[in-house]
């Protein structure tokens, strides 16, 4: 339990420790944002290139066991949006991706260094490209349509995919892919600097995420909120641990897809409703309570998973 309790307290210390610096405004907004285009367009991909440029193994029983459930889930969370609380394709695309875009970047990246170590990286890695990619593009392509009825479906799918492709973090995961295909070797200067960078993304990405939340209302479209809580952190991780169990995936693996897919829901499925000013308040409250809430749940989860490893 000590473990598990090293791992959880800094990461909630951390996002409350910017919670606090933003309502007290100790910080600016305007120093908030400058502090998350460093994590997101150059401390993050520094600290996922050097790790994905190491020697490893494994990996990819974790991305299939993380996609195919939270595809299978965007389906169900769409439909059930539609048909229970009666939303317009735009809305239940993004109350869907609200259920299923986890928080990989400012907590998913941290909490999986400090959990499980280097072992975890590969797996993490994987499913960084791929959630990014494929889930950000599914919830983009549906409310374009659900927006834009008559538009020419080539025009929605190429803006689509330069949105996506424009997002560092994937940019350079997919680097780190094709850096290792080919064998090149990575400096040493070039590698320090690259892990001296990175190293200042996970405390800063904490930070910038409790400065985030306290611009956030929790109060908004609270049945809505509660049923995106309720598959994003219970529903969705025991569908990509069944699937993971299914697939056959190694322990590590199954440890980092559970704990990826158990995540609360993510900054940038907040960011796409504010885009499209469509359920905005929605998303943003599924944020506040989802975190809230994962500091119960991740702790038991990584718990179980730190205990069966070996």
């Amino acid at each position: 339990m000590g473990g598990v309790v090293e791992v959880v307290i800094p990461v909630f210390a951390l996002i409350a420790l910017g919670y606090g610096a933003a309502k007290r405004r100790l910080v600016s907004e305007e120093g908030f944002r400058g502090l998350t285009m460093f994590v997101f367009g150059l401390a993050a991909p520094a600290l996922l290139f050097a790790g994905g440029t190491r020697p490893h193994e494994g990996g990819g029983g974790a991305a299939v066991a993380i996609l195919s459930a939270s595809i299978l889930m965007f389906a169900l969370s769409l439909l059930g949006a539609r048909r229970v609380f009666r939303l317009n394709l735009a809305e239940a695309a993004l109350f869907a991706l609200a259920c299923v875009f986890g928080n990989s970047v400012m907590m998913g990246v941290p909490i999986i260094f400090a959990a499980y170590g280097p072992p975890g990286v590969p797996p993490m890695l994987g499913i960084l490209a791929l959630q990014t990619m494929i889930l950000l593009g599914l919830a983009t392509i549906v409310t374009e349509v659900g927006l834009h009825a008559n538009a020419p479906w080539r025009r929605v799918l190429s803006a689509s995919l330069a949105g996506i492709l424009k997002n560092p973090v994937v940019l350079s995961v997919i680097a780190a892919f094709i850096w290792m295909l080919f064998g090149l070797p990575v400096p040493g200067v070039v590698r320090r600097t690259l892990e001296l960078v990175g190293a200042a993304a996970p405390g800063v990405a904490l930070f910038c995420l409790g400065g985030g939340l306290a611009g956030i209302s929790a109060a908004a479209a609270w049945k809505e909120t509660t049923a995106i809580v309720g598959v994003k952190l219970l529903a969705l991780p025991a569908l990509t641990w069944g699937l993971a169990l299914l697939v056959g995936a190694t322990p590590i693996e199954t440890a980092v897809a559970v704990t990826m897919a158990a995540l609360p829901t993510g900054a940038n499925a907040f960011i796409l409703a504010r885009r499209y000013a469509t359920g905005t308040d929605r998303s943003g409250a599924a944020v506040v309570v989802s975190t809230a809430i994962s500091i119960l749940t991740l702790s038991a989860l990584i718990g179980h998973f730190r205990g069966i490893l070996p």
